[in-house]
């Protein structure tokens, strides 16, 4: 019974980030949240860091990939590790895309991130040692794709043309809180998923898991590129 809860409770999450993933269109914002952007003035810092945490517990595209990240990981070293570069990549692009007023379109660089998501259940599955007989530097990778994922969240920000007064704070305030956000989120991820580890279903069912993470990844890709060719 323990065991089918567990297997249960993985798939309800997997499949629940899928589907909101696309009903939320990967970044959406609500209205009192837009509102505030739009009205900001001046440093905010507490209200910055609660979006930034509120956008990473609700942004479903991250969490599918930080879960095909971390679900062969049995480490805690290389837990920290491989979120340590997600991190990074993601923190820099924010900061630098927003201070610099890089624009890219948010239709693409979503598309990208729903990429990294098939490329993580891929990966988890043998895929490229299977059909290329090579394997990726799987630590690159997650760091070259948490710099798209910075991004996507720095291209949200960048709709709302902010103020220059207090944006640097502010922006830190908002990463330091997508950091909490993440870490509260893997908190729940890496309990499910280590309880289940510890029973035999786990290997069996890791290949249907991260089959299931492909197509979320895959439906959140073609839904941004429709997206971007109708606008």
């Amino acid at each position: 019974m323990p065991n089918k809860l567990m297997q249960t409770g993985l798939w309800l999450l997997i499949g629940v980030l899928s589907l909101l993933s696309i009903s939320a269109f990967a970044h959406g914002v609500d209205d009192s949240t837009r509102a505030f952007l739009e009205q900001n003035q001046g440093v905010q810092f507490i209200p910055f860091l609660y979006i930034g945490a509120k956008h990473m517990i609700t942004g479903y595209d991250h969490l599918l990939f930080l879960v095909g990240v971390i679900f062969f990981l049995y480490r805690s070293k290389d837990v920290l590790l491989y979120v340590t570069m997600f991190t990074l990549g993601h923190s820099i692009t924010l900061l630098f895309g927003v201070l610099n007023d890089i624009q890219v379109n948010a239709y693409l660089i979503d598309a990208i991130i729903g990429l990294s998501v098939i490329y993580k259940g891929f990966d988890n599955l043998g895929g490229f040692k299977r059909c290329f007989n090579w394997q990726p530097d799987t630590r690159a990778a997650v760091l070259i794709f948490g710099l798209f994922h910075g991004f996507g969240l720095a291209t949200k920000l960048q709709e709302f043309q902010l103020p220059q007064e207090g944006l640097l704070t502010n922006l830190i305030a908002f990463n330091i809180g997508v950091e909490l956000g993440q870490f509260a989120a893997l908190a729940l991820i890496l309990l499910v998923i280590n309880a289940w580890r510890k029973v035999p279903s786990f290997q069996r069912f890791s290949t249907l898991t991260n089959t299931a993470l492909m197509s979320a990844g895959i439906m959140l890709m073609g839904y941004q590129l429709t997206g971007y060719l109708i606008n």
